[in-house]
């Protein structure tokens, strides 16, 4: 399917599809505590972000949630669409979020989405160049986040056997792990300075 296709069917079927290179790629509907701990990193990082750019004259950042990330330099039929986003100010409103403006992707997990679904999406994020990828794992029987994830984007890789290449060429390292049980707070320097209470992620 192209984007152009895309685009006549009806909104409420267009929103739960994502095209991997033209190939239609459905978007599963999370249940309520998935939106609201969307809402909740969202609203989080832009505090942080506003925060940051305060400090830092000439920096700019934006954070949304639910937002269009399409790879290549140009075309609309191979895109993504992370939970929540950070990324580069762009020159002039209402353009495309290309791979290259975004700073940080992530997903909030269910404790039904498969494990194959999470790897691919992130092999995707990954060979986009995307710098950073989070990853929030919810409780299965609690209405909280039972932890941050945090990857920093690997490209290159380590000394493999002979005649071994990896599958691919760019990957994620767990850099950064959080729980409301060990830490007060989720705290990187990375993309740009954060600091979130758990408190603030309450469901």
């Amino acid at each position: 399917m192209t984007w152009e296709e895309l685009e006549q069917l009806p909104e409420e079927v267009a929103a739960r599809i994502e095209l991997w290179e033209g190939r239609v790629v459905w978007l599963r509907r999370g249940p309520a505590e998935h939106q609201a701990f969307t809402f909740a990193l969202t609203s989080a990082l832009k505090r942080c972000a506003k925060s940051a750019m305060s400090e830092e004259p000439g920096a700019c950042w934006r954070v949304d949630f639910e937002t269009n990330v399409f790879f290549g330099d140009h075309g609309k039929s191979d895109f993504v669409t992370p939970d929540f986003l950070a990324y580069r100010c762009l020159d002039e409103p209402y353009q495309d979020i290309r791979a290259d403006d975004a700073l940080l992707v992530g997903e909030v997990l269910s404790p039904s989405n498969k494990q194959t679904d999470i790897e691919a999406k992130k092999a995707r994020y990954a060979g986009g160049g995307i710098p950073w990828y989070w990853e929030i794992e919810l409780a299965p029987h609690r209405s909280e986040i039972a932890f941050v994830h945090a990857y920093a984007l690997e490209t290159t890789h380590g000394t493999l056997p002979p005649g071994v290449t990896p599958l691919h060429q760019a990957n994620y390292i767990l850099a950064g792990k959080w729980s409301p049980d060990d830490s007060e707070v989720i705290a990187i320097d990375f993309p740009f300075p954060i600091t979130i209470p758990w408190a603030e992620l309450e469901f």
